[in-house]
């Protein structure tokens, strides 16, 4: 790839408003919180419907709710817009097929840690494609919160395949976050939506098609399905896709690893786990370092990225 930037000249950039900011990490906690709470759903459902299944259904129903309610918002994308979407689907929905066969060769406490490497590497994709400069704050949060992952996460680590596709999927879900915080704007975010979330559930159903697809056959699974369809599939693209509209690819990175944080709070509150020291320890950290990155983007001088309003219509 050449070293030109990702973001077009087309749109002109616009720091983002105290109040946009705050809401786009509000949103962003929003998001992770609906990804933390369905760990134990996820846990569950699979001893009863395979992995790729699960996700091609996941992904099927949130692109029939999006598509019914947001179609006119897919018509006025501009064919430029469309062909992001499909990028940002793809790279999405690769990196949900190799994390899920990267689980099947790891532990799963490690596939946690090496998925949350995303962390890592997209301060450093960030600088490589966008030419970001990653101030001092945005290093000590990345710090911060791959320790926070760690702690959680790692109960002895060994690199093998499983590790190898898993650091793979980590790395796509970087540039995801990448790319999306560079060709994302207010005005097309819900047809961005759209696009990415059709293009990962023809991703996500060529990968379960060669042994036959298996639905649920029980009411309360269908249920769980739904909502992780609906709120952590559907609204939280949506909502992430338009978070990042207003905060930096490294600023939008550490916050989202708020998820190990939410997942082990529903772990204890509905999963009946005990509240161990690991998830005292580590949550503490990664909250440190959302702190820390918040702290840095009060500054004047901040490493994030503006984000890409749409030009003003007339």
């Amino acid at each position: 790839m050449s070293g030109a930037p990702l973001v077009s000249g087309e749109e002109t950039p616009a720091r983002p408003t105290g109040r946009e900011s705050v809401l786009a990490v509000t949103g962003l906690l929003v998001v992770t919180a609906s990804w933390g709470s369905t760990f134990f759903l996820i846990k569950d459902l699979v001893t009863r419907v395979p992995v790729p299944d699960f996700l091609a259904l996941r992904f099927a129903v949130a692109t029939a709710a999006l598509a019914l309610v947001a179609w006119p918002a897919v018509r006025r994308l501009s064919a430029g817009a469309r062909l992001r979407g499909v990028v940002l689907g793809l790279l999405y929905g690769l990196a949900q097929i190799l994390q899920t066969e990267g689980l099947a060769h790891t532990a799963a406490s490690v596939s946690g840690f090496v998925t949350g490497m995303y962390v890592v590497l997209t301060p450093v994709f960030a600088g490589l494609l966008l030419r970001h400069r990653i101030g001092v704050p945005a290093l000590c949060a990345t710090g911060l919160a791959t320790a926070g992952l760690a702690v959680l996460s790692l109960r002895g680590f060994a690199f093998g395949h499983g590790e190898l596709l898993t650091l793979a999927s980590a790395a796509l879900y970087a540039l995801h976050i990448v790319a999306l915080g560079a060709w994302t704007n207010q005005r097309d975010a819900l047809g961005l939506s759209v696009v990415q979330v059709a293009v990962i559930s023809c991703v996500c159903a060529l990968a379960a098609l060669p042994g036959g697809i298996t639905v649920p056959s029980r009411g309360d699974d269908w249920l769980a399905l739904l909502y992780m369809a609906l709120m952590a599939g559907a609204f939280a693209l949506v909502t992430q896709t338009w978070a990042q509209a207003h905060l930096s690819p490294t600023r939008s990175a550490v916050i989202m690893c708020a998820e190990p944080v939410w997942a082990a709070l529903f772990a204890v509150v509905f999963g009946g786990e005990q509240v161990t020291l690991r998830m005292v320890a580590g949550g503490g950290l990664i909250l440190t370092a959302m702190y820390t990155s918040e702290l840095g983007n009060s500054r004047p001088q901040r490493d994030a990225q503006p984000s890409r309003s749409a030009p003003s219509e007339t």
